[in-house]
């Protein structure tokens, strides 16, 4: 399947979307989509179709009652019924995984404990090609973590089917090793009365690129993004998102935070909000806040709004980017909190409202700790 224009694109509707790498020119890194982007630091993850030269491993527990895991074909129907790519590296990912890991979660089930799955890299040498499939059944609920950890060279897609009036918390956590490179596109489609809360932490890798969309099938439907992220010196961490508003009466919100330290830290926020014509009664609203923590490290933010038609219920989007509040650091310390520990809460502070949203106390604490070993480690 392949979409493309005649013209460039003016509008997210209009951009090329393929199953095939081919389809997509070489980048150069003068694309809007690619700009902020080191390509040099995707290493092949850039070139055109190629074999897997490496793998990911995934891990998990005892599974509760209603949920399963297994693996399909590139054959199901299901594979790419929720994700087409709209890039090079997600095409290639699509065509090098094979087969795709499917996490299924039977109908009318409520699962009480969430499902934490690893997905474990054994080396950056070389490259590793992923695909997961999660199918949400109508009127479940589940709590799902994935978590990122090891080193790899991964593209890979995530393609998650909530069916009607189920809920899906779904956690992604990027923890990789250093030298780790990771670009992904996670989609998610939505069915009538459905809701996703999608809670997206990136703290390890070289480079992290990370693309989220949102489609609508049916009224009711509700999408609810939040990112956390801290880049450490000569990190480049890149989140973004697409919300297609493309039924009536949907809802969605978009949050993220960030904090940078260090020499070429450097973060990319891009949020793009699609309202199309028949997307009446849309209500949305999106915000990025970064907190720059030392010389040298750069946060670039870019909040998109396309509206189609003015019979909305809201639209709206702000993004801030600041240095550490020094007067926040003074009132602390003037109640006798050392500097250290007075830049600690502050920054912990800045991200807990976000971290209090993962349903999963150990995974909140460890993200927590993370957070301050870092702020210890360049002597805040």
């Amino acid at each position: 399947m392949t979409t493309q224009a005649s013209a460039p694109p003016s509008t997210k509707t209009q951009a090329l979307r393929s199953y095939d790498v081919a389809d997509f020119p070489a980048l150069t890194g003068l694309e809007e989509e690619w700009r902020f982007t080191p390509l040099k630091r995707l290493r092949g993850l850039v070139g055109g179709a190629q074999a897997a030269t490496a793998t990911v491993r995934h891990e998990y527990g005892d599974l509760p009652e209603g949920v399963t895991v297994g693996r399909i074909g590139a054959d199901d129907p299901r594979v790419g019924s929720v994700l087409t790519p709209v890039d090079r590296v997600s095409a290639l990912g699509y065509g090098g995984a094979g087969d795709a890991l499917l996490v299924e979660v039977a109908r009318d089930a409520v699962v009480g404990a969430p499902v934490t799955l690893r997905v474990v890299g054994d080396g950056a040498e070389g490259l590793a090609f992923g695909h997961t499939f999660v199918d949400v059944g109508r009127f479940a609920e589940v709590t799902l973590v994935l978590e990122h950890v090891g080193s790899a060279t991964l593209a890979d897609n995530v393609e998650v089917s909530v069916a009607e009036g189920a809920k899906l918390i779904l956690v992604t956590v990027a923890d990789w090793a250093a030298d780790a490179v990771q670009a992904q596109h996670l989609k998610v489609k939505l069915g009538r009365d459905a809701k996703v809360t999608h809670i997206q932490v990136s703290l390890g890798g070289d480079l992290v690129r990370q693309y989220t969309s949102v489609e609508y099938t049916g009224r009711g439907g509700e999408a609810e993004l939040y990112g956390v992220y801290f880049a450490d010196g000569g990190q480049h961490l890149e989140h973004r998102q697409l919300v297609d508003h493309n039924v009536p009466d949907c809802r969605s919100y978009v949050g993220y935070r960030g904090a940078l330290q260090g020499d070429d830290a450097h973060t990319v926020w891009v949020g793009d909000v699609l309202i199309r014509a028949e997307a009446t009664g849309t209500d949305t609203y999106e915000i990025n806040r970064n907190l720059l923590l030392s010389d040298g490290a750069r946060a670039d933010s870019v909040p998109n709004l396309e509206i189609e038609t003015g019979e909305i219920a809201g639209a709206g989007h702000a993004s801030a980017t600041g240095r550490f509040d020094d007067e926040q650091l003074f009132y602390l310390m003037a109640r006798g909190i050392p500097e250290g520990e007075a830049r600690r809460l502050v920054v912990r502070g800045f991200f807990a409202e976000l971290i209090n949203k993962i349903p999963v106390e150990e995974l909140r604490e460890r993200l927590g700790d993370a957070i301050e070993a870092r702020l210890a480690k360049a002597g805040a």
